[in-house]
């Protein structure tokens, strides 16, 4: 069991991690997002990367800690 909780951490991780990468490479380019009439400013993806940046690194560290998942 702890091998599926291991690969689910990493490929969370990755995934996370891709998506900051993507949140800072729009807040730093200053790159327009629009949904409908709606813009959404800048300030979202940098709060975004942080976000996904944090759960990217704990997802890693948890899957090579070697500690149980539910511990």
């Amino acid at each position: 069991m702890k091998d599926k909780s291991q690969g689910y951490l990493i490929a969370s991780g990755v995934i996370f991690g891709l998506v900051a990468i993507l949140h800072l490479a729009r807040a730093a380019n200053g790159w327009a997002f629009e949904i409908g009439p709606m813009t959404l400013p800048v300030s979202v993806s940098w709060i975004a990367f942080v976000v996904a940046g944090s759960l990217s690194l704990w997802a890693i560290r948890l899957a090579t800690s070697g500690r149980s998942v539910a511990s």
